[in-house]
Order: C-alpha cells, then sequence, then structure tokens
C-alpha cells in the first residue's frame, strides 16, 4: 500500500492521506479548491473546481494513475446553484471519461470552500 500526500495542512492535522493506493485502485480524498502549494482560494466555484481537478490529476500521475483511470466520482457542492457555474470544469476534466457520479448538496468545514470533488481510479 502507498499513501500520497500533497502537504495539505489538513491532512496533518485529520490524519489522512490525499490518495491511497492498494493493488489496482487509487483512493483520492476529497480535494478542495486551494492551490495547496500557496493554500490560496479562488473565489469563483468554476475556478475552485479546475483547481480541483489539476490537483487530483498531479496525485494520480504520482501514484502512477491517469484522469482516464477514474471510475467513480463524487462531487459536493455547498450550494445547487453552483452546478451551472461548475459545469465546464467537469466537463473539460471528465467529459470523455464519464466515471460513474454522484453530486451532493452538502456544507463543507471552511467558508471559503465551494466544492469537493473525490475520485477512485482503477488500473486493471
Amino acid at each position: 500500500m502507498k499513501r500520497i500526500s500533497t502537504g495539505s495542512p489538513f491532512e496533518a492535522t485529520m490524519g489522512y492521506s490525499r490518495a491511497v493506493v492498494k493493488g489496482g485502485w487509487c483512493f483520492v480524498s476529497g480535494v478542495t479548491g486551494y492551490d495547496y502549494a500557496t493554500m490560496k482560494m479562488p473565489d469563483s466555484a468554476l475556478d475552485q473546481a479546475r483547481n480541483c481537478f489539476r490537483t487530483i490529476a498531479s496525485v494520480l500521475t504520482e501514484a502512477g494513475f491517469t484522469m482516464h483511470d477514474i471510475v467513480r466520482v463524487q462531487y459536493t457542492l455547498t450550494n445547487a446553484s453552483l452546478v451551472d457555474a461548475v459545469l465546464p470544469a467537469l466537463s473539460e476534466a471528465l467529459g470523455k471519461v464519464r466515471p460513474a457520479a454522484t453530486m451532493v448538496i452538502a456544507g463543507l468545514i471552511r467558508p471559503e470552500m465551494l466544492i469537493e470533488i473525490e475520485v477512485t481510479a482503477f488500473r486493471g
């Protein structure tokens, strides 16, 4: 088993890995729109979604996977009114991959967080 970290302070304080690789599977924890190098968060849900996918792509690459290996995605948005705003990012990142997907409307742990994306990838 391999654990991957982005260095986010949330990983250390909450006791989790950004991703865990086990066999042909890669489980990527929920990713929010921070640029984890600077811990800056864009204001728009679209830019946050794009940051989420940049982080996810980077983590998958480190794990030996690609975006095309994603088989499952869960989107959590803080408000249903944000769905249309994030659709371009979802289509750009996964429009050709078309994994099984769930979208949930729920609160996130910081007020600046508008979206969180969690994925599972399989290479088999």
